[in-house]
């Protein structure tokens, strides 16, 4: 009989590379050079450009056999509206609510108001929103 070899689960795991093709190889070019913040940017205009939303595709995989009714009343969206007077309070919120970066949660802060996470479930939503009010800032639940 033939022995089934097992890999230890933290051995390296090696992925095929990706074919570009030749007329999207200039823009994934520009894409792998840009930071975290430009992508979330570039993420932003492009919802607003063509009128979708990055997180609705995630969400709406799994969901497919849902209604559209009960989906849209079963999730939510965060906004932050204001960072309020204590502003390194909300820093720290979203920073560890969201799990980003100081800097990225400074920009989104200081950019309010900025959309936090989008397609939430409404109970998670509403536990976000909690902290951030608790830290001190205005959220809006949409």
């Amino acid at each position: 009989m033939d022995e089934i070899q097992q890999t230890p689960a933290d051995a390296p795991v090696i992925e095929a590379p990706v074919e570009v093709p030749a007329k999207f190889k200039k823009l994934v070019e520009e894409v792998e050079a840009m930071t975290v913040l430009e992508l979330s940017e570039l993420v932003k205009v492009l919802e607003k450009k063509f009128g979708v939303s990055a997180a609705a595709v995630a969400v709406a995989g799994p969901a497919a056999g849902a209604a559209p009714e009960a989906d849209a009343k079963s999730t939510a969206d965060v906004e932050l509206t204001d960072a309020g007077a204590s502003k390194i309070a909300v820093i720290k919120a979203v920073k560890e609510a969201l799990a980003l970066g100081l800097k990225e949660a400074k920009d989104l802060v200081d950019g309010a108001p900025s959309m936090l996470k989008a397609g939430m479930k409404k109970e998670e939503a509403e536990a976000l929103a909690k902290k951030l009010t608790d830290a001190g800032a205005k959220v809006t639940l949409k």
